[in-house]
């Protein structure tokens, strides 16, 4: 199970933290990420953390928002920075291997301009 927490209404420019704990290890789940969905859109890559922590972003988040994984406390984190009106969105945690595919309830972030 994952629990995905953090998020809220903020100022464009602003910071979030949105955090995901796992009810689980989650030292050898391949991939985890961020996942996001926002109004009348499909959902989106935001950001994947590989379990020998290698990231990849979305193009429209590199530079601005950083994922990072602690697998001793089985957590999940996406620091948001700079944030834009176009980042608002329902974010979703995944994990991901070649046997599964997970994810968690939603955390809405809300960016006003």
């Amino acid at each position: 199970q994952l629990q995905a927490s953090g998020g809220g209404l903020v100022q464009a420019g602003g910071s979030l933290r949105l955090s995901c704990a796992a009810s689980a290890s989650i030292f050898s789940i391949n991939y985890m990420g961020w996942y996001r969905q926002g109004p009348g859109k499909q959902r989106e890559l935001v950001a994947t953390v590989s379990k020998v922590g290698m990231t990849n972003y979305a193009d429209s988040v590199k530079g601005r928002f950083t994922i990072s994984r602690d697998n001793a406390k089985n957590m999940v984190y996406l620091q948001m920075n700079s944030l834009k009106p176009e980042d608002t969105a329902v974010y979703y945690c995944n994990a991901r291997s070649p046997t599964f595919d997970y994810w968690g309830q939603g955390t809405q972030v809300t960016v006003s301009s």
